[in-house]
């Protein structure tokens, strides 16, 4: 049996054998301690500590990250297998793994797709003691379609009608969260009589004249992509009624008296019933034959939804729903049956066993129905794994006895039913290792008298030791009564004496060697309170005093804290400790309480407490505490024109001194009911001289602060008008900047009110070109914020100057900003531009720089045009296309990667400024070399026999050159998944079938296949295939050609043939003719049936906005989700928007613009791929 090391006492008699811990007398199993030192160097099989969950739902529009963490020593390596074949991570640059772990990291986000990587993948970690395995963990991006276009007609009906909007979301993965809301994103309103059930329809058990609108829209929202879709809006229009007749209660669902729901244990039960009727059924729920769980049962949905959480097998049964009106009541009975995937009852454990020694790894699960056992060792099932003379299997119980070294391995147990499976890893380690202690040597220990002292000896081996204790230095050994064993190692003495302190020895021993260790305690004397503090009864506004005097051992020092009502002492210098004593002064109300002394020592404590009553003196007036009252009698005296004297009366302080007055001003002119802080003086005063602006009507008032607060504002001053002045700044934020190319928009921030200082606030607008010798000129505007100047040449620089004035005078002299009239487009087109062919996906472009005088506005860059000579097949195309790629500022070069290779292309150079792009130059044409090939697009293994097999392909989508062959690799896999020697063969490139001959019989092959241009080799494509089990088995294969059904069948289809062309012959010796005009004039109209790019053929029209499923044809793909048109090697990680730039070196930081039509999307390499529902319910 399996046992745990557990705090289990012995109690050992005086005058027996010396105290010796046999704990190596029971057939048990050996823990291994967690001390990271023992575990340096010792031997442990793989044990996974984390991995992905088994239904792994992933975001298409991110990395996928599958987990395996497992630790071991050695540590262990891993490895994949996806689909149930060997993944091999090394042929794919898009799958890495961690290092130190394995981990699978899959990078789609540069380019690879989710959608090639679903399926389900399981790892194994594995070194020399064993392989541990994980979960199947099947993995699926998520997805999110969109509604299927549907025409809604509008839904009239008339007023106690009853009514059921349908949602019908699309299928999702996971499932959406559905709601219904109008056009302004509201919730629908819900009710007893409106409500929404769980299949996301909007339920009416009787339609209101209220209820008419036209934007019913039922919304599903995909959590995983964040993403939310809609239905098309449902008009409901209910006509008013006289008098409605009232009826009994029906339900809308569940259909009939009676269904049927089933569960999984542990789940939440869910059952509904939606009833309709006038008035509005209330519904009911019992349990037949039973209560409903207290605890465990919710009801949702205005009571017609009855959930169970945790639901188990005891809550199968009968459910009864009742709905219930004014004229009657009907029931509906729903018989629960709760099923159970497979759950643990017992799971197996790691087994540490010493060579000799027995064990039992047992494993028990239960479910309903009852899951089946069975048995795995290192990951290969146990009835074909290597045989153990140790092990014997008794359904769900291992049993190993007289276990060696070579018994080491990791045991899978895996329980399933049609529900699920449960997966779990034990190992057993059979090591042979002398005895070591872990606690560390020299270990004081230190108790207070009379007290338990645990001694402790943490120790591991294999065989596992003996312990046995001694004291004292002439070692001898402890035999006496008031010691307690415990069978981890530690020594108990329950009631520690003075005479106790010592040296102790700890002895471990077993058939491989002897470890021992020694332990130092000392015995401490009790901490006391020796004067402790009493309870006290004393006036407010009194001191008291609380006295505690501590006597400790005199090699511990205590420290002395005091609580009140358990807290910390509150924060006031009211409180003072004083060796022994506490002191409180001026006690107050909020003191009364009971006070703590603690006195804390490192290894006891001691506490005693008192009562604190405060009672009430000789009664006086309290005193009121509370802000300022208003200041009053403000006064303004020597008025001058920027300065005038205020003063003012303080209010009660409330026995509270005033700390200081707070002094705010209104504009009653410019900015009437707002107040503005002005100034701040101390509390002793009682007056102010206040600076003041010119052309200000002020008006004041003064608030009060003590420390309680500010008081109320005073009431205002009598107001007080300043004398006008110039203005004393000028407008800011100016610029002058051209809108069109022969005007210049000079533009400033405006003064305020305050600041304009005087009436008449204008402002002085003066300009001049900057390079000429022209006077200023200048016009004075009204207070506004802009002013065009017209008929300036173009894209010259200008000198700019605003300056305020008023009724009074000018501001100081403003400052002189530089501006520029407006763009124009640029005159000439860059020249003698060069190209040089780097490589076959990347060219160098040369230009010479356009003249500045040309440019006629901010150089921004240059931006380049390419694109790509169209295909025969693809000339019909409505458009040419074009990428874009700009180089900012002054560049003359650069580069243009992800090209083509052996492709023709055209371009030109285009200069631009900030108005726009100039002419373009010439075209210059130039061509790509060849390139390496891509995969070849398919590989099929057909017509397996006993010793051949024929292999079919279709060239690479991307020859990217002329193939010169395609070489072919393959070898043989054993049993045991080991691969074979590796054939290489030759094959011509205009070939797309070749048959292997002399194959071994009933085995498997792995195949490498891929093409080669005179650029290198391509990338390759991976199959799998088996010949044929034997002789005797294709013996029983029948040709299906001397088959009697056969033959009847081919006769059939011929006959039918020779009719079809007699039926042709005679219509066209009569004449007919075929409908081509009309056929002509439907293709002739773009809008209803625009041309594929792909390959010329005619599909439907589509427009996109409606998100209508699109036909043959189209280009939408087969989930029905729109995706942008972008092209596959868009440039977007090296810039942004159509400004992409680059470096000096002519590296790539931009990107290009343009649409390119996606590629297709590529098969799976595999058909072979189990289903992923399939994968998740059972393991094996």
């Amino acid at each position: 049996m399996q046992l745990k090391i557990m705090p289990k006492k012995k109690r050992l008699s005086a005058g027996r054998v010396p105290l010796i811990l046999f704990l190596c007398q029971m057939i048990s199993a050996l823990e291994v301690p967690l001390d990271p030192k023992l575990l340096e160097d010792l031997l442990q099989p793989p044990t996974i500590t984390q991995q992905s969950p088994k239904d792994y739902i992933i975001d298409p529009r991110e990395n996928i990250v599958i987990q395996c963490e497992a630790k071991g020593k050695p540590p262990p390596s891993f490895s994949w297998t996806r689909n149930g074949t060997h993944f091999d991570i090394d042929k794919d640059p898009l799958v890495t793994m961690k290092p130190g772990s394995g981990t699978l990291i899959i990078n789609i986000m540069s380019e690879g797709k989710a959608e090639t990587y679903e399926g389900v993948y399981q790892c194994t970690a594995r070194n020399e003691r064993g392989a541990a395995i994980s979960n199947n963990i099947v993995v699926r991006p998520s997805r999110s379609p969109l509604w299927t276009k549907e025409k809604l007609e509008p839904i009239i009906l008339r007023n106690g009608q009853s009514l059921v909007l349908p949602c019908r979301p699309p299928v999702g993965l996971p499932p959406p969260i559905i709601f219904w809301m109008d056009n302004s994103f509201q919730r629908l309103p819900q009710s007893e009589r409106v409500s929404q059930g769980l299949n996301g329809d909007l339920y009416f058990s009787n339609v209101l004249p209220e209820d008419t609108r036209e934007d019913y829209i039922c919304y599903a929202r995909f959590n995983h992509t964040q993403t939310i879709q809609q239905k098309q809006p449902i008009s409901v229009k209910v006509i008013s009624a006289k008098s409605s007749r009232e009826r009994p209660p029906t339900f809308l669902t569940p259909e009939g008296n009676a269904s049927n729901k089933e569960e999984l244990r542990g789940n939440v039960l869910s059952l509904e019933c939606i009833a309709e009727g006038l008035p509005t059924p209330i519904i009911y729920w019992i349990k037949e034959d039973g209560i409903l769980p207290i605890n465990r049962t919710f009801y949702k949905n205005f009571k017609k939804t009855l959930q169970i959480i945790h639901v188990s097998e005891a809550d199968s049964g009968n459910y009864q729903c009742i709905a219930k009106n004014a004229l009657g009541a009907i029931h509906h009975t729903i018989s629960v049956t709760v099923k159970a995937a497979p759950y643990w009852i017992m799971a197996p454990q790691n087994l540490v066993l010493s060579p000799g020694e027995d064990g039992t790894l047992i494993c028990r699960a239960n479910g309903k129905p009852k899951p089946r056992i069975s048995w795995l060792t290192n990951g290969v099932p146990v009835e074909i794994a290597p045989d153990d003379p140790s092990r014997k299997i008794d359904g769900d119980t291992i049993i190993f006895s007289n276990v060696q070294e070579r018994s080491s391995a990791v045991y899978q147990c895996n329980a399933s039913n049609e529900y699920g499976y449960l997966l779990a890893n034990a190992f057993v380690n059979v090591l042979a290792e002398p005895p070591r202690i872990l606690t560390p040597t020299h270990t004081l220990y230190q108790v207070i008298a009379n007290r338990p002292a645990l001694l402790d000896c943490a120790f591991f081996g294999s065989p596992l030791p003996t312990i046995e204790w001694f004291k004292g230095a002439k070692g001898s050994a402890l035999h006496e009564d008031i010691y307690v064993l415990h069978e981890n190692g530690t020594l108990e003495i329950p009631v520690a004496q003075k005479d106790s302190t010592g040296t102790y020895t700890c002895v471990a021993r077993n058939k491989l060697g002897m470890a021992k260790n020694e332990v130092h305690l000392e015995i401490k004397d009790p901490t006391r309170i020796i004067k402790q503090p009493e309870y006290a009864v004393v006036q407010r506004g009194n001191t008291v005093s609380f006295e505690c005097e501590v006597k400790h051992d005199h090699t511990l020092i205590p420290t002395v804290i005091w609580l009140k009502d358990n807290s910390e002492l509150p924060s006031d210098e009211r409180f003072t400790i004083d060796k022994d004593h506490l002191v409180i002064a001026d006690v107050s109300d909020d003191d009364s309480g009971t006070y703590t002394c603690v006195a804390n020592t490192t290894l006891d404590n001691v506490s005693a407490s008192a009562v604190l009553s405060v009672v009430a003196p000789t009664p006086t007036p309290a005193p009121v505490y509370d802000v300022p009252n208003p200041p009053f009698d403000l006064e303004l005296t020597n008025p001058l024109d920027k300065s005038v004297q205020l003063s003012w009366t303080p209010g009660d302080d409330n026995n509270s001194p005033i700390t200081k007055f707070i002094i705010e001003y209104e504009d009653t002119m410019h900015e009437a009911g707002l107040w503005h802080h002005h100034a701040e003086v101390s509390g002793t005063q009682t007056t102010a001289q206040l600076k003041l602006s010119p052309y200000v009507n002020y008006s004041f008032r003064v608030m009060a602060e003590n420390s309680i607060g500010r008081s109320l504002p005073s009431e205002a001053s009598e107001q007080y008008l300043t004398k006008a002045a110039e203005p004393d700044k000028n407008p800011t934020a100016v610029e002058g900047l051209g809108s069109e190319p022969d005007n210049l928009v000079i533009t400033w921030k405006p003064l305020n009110g305050f600041e304009s200082n005087g009436p008449g606030l204008q402002y002085k607008v003066s300009w001049r070109q900057k390079d000429g010798d022209d006077e200023w000129t200048s016009v004075v505007v009204a207070n506004v914020s802009k002013y065009i100047v017209s008929g300036t040449p173009t894209f010259v620089p200008y000198l700019i100057k605003v300056q305020a004035l008023n009724d009074v005078g000018f501001a100081p002299e403003p400052a002189v900003v530089m501006g520029h009239s407006g763009e124009d487009l640029p005159m000439v087109a860059p020249g003698n531009v060069r190209v040089t062919v780097v490589n076959s996906t990347l060219a160098e472009v040369h230009w010479d720089p356009v003249p500045l005088k040309s440019i006629r506005g901010h150089l921004q860059g240059y931006r380049i045009y390419y694109w790509k000579a169209q295909s025969p097949s693809k000339r019909n195309r409505r458009h040419i296309e074009k990428k874009i790629l700009t180089f900012q500022g002054s560049k003359t070069h650069g580069m243009l990667p992800g090209l083509e290779p052996f492709s023709h292309y055209t371009l030109n150079v285009r200069v631009v400024n900030g108005k726009g792009e100039g002419p373009a130059s010439a075209d210059q044409v130039f061509n790509t070399p060849e390139g390496v090939p891509s995969a070849p697009s398919s590989l099929k293994i057909v017509n397996p026999t006993l010793d051949s097999l024929t292999l079919e392909w279709d060239p690479p989508s991307h020859p990217n050159g002329i193939l010169t062959e395609y070489t072919l690799k393959y070898q043989p896999i054993n049993s045991t998944h080991e691969l074979g020697p590796l054939v290489d063969l030759k094959i011509p490139a205009n070939k797309t079938r070749w048959t292997l001959k002399n194959l071994n019989f009933s085995t498997r092959y792995k195949f490498y296949f891929y093409a080669q241009t005179s650029a290198g080799s391509g990338s390759q494509i991976t199959e799998e295939a088996v010949t044929t089990v034997d002789e005797a088995m294709a013996s029983r294969q029948v040709d299906i050609a001397t088959q009697g059904w056969f033959i009847g069948l081919m006769c059939a289809v011929a006959l039918l043939i020779l009719i079809l062309l007699i039926v042709c012959f005679i219509r066209r010796n009569k004449g007919g003719k075929y409908p081509v005009k009309e056929k002509e004039d439907a293709r002739a109209d773009p809008e209803i049936q625009p041309m594929k790019e792909d390959d010329g053929t005619f599909g439907e029209y589509s427009d996109a906005e409606d998100h209508k499923p699109l036909k043959k044809g189209s280009r939408t793909p087969s989930d029905r989700t729109v995706k942008k048109e972008d092209s596959d090697d868009s440039l977007v990680d090296y810039g942004e928007g159509v400004n992409g730039q680059f470096n000096e070196d002519g590296s790539f930081i931009g990107q290009y613009s343009g649409k390119k039509e996606k590629e297709p999307a590529e098969g799976n390499e595999s058909s072979e791929a189990p289903s992923p529902v399939n994968a998740m319910n059972s393991f094996v």
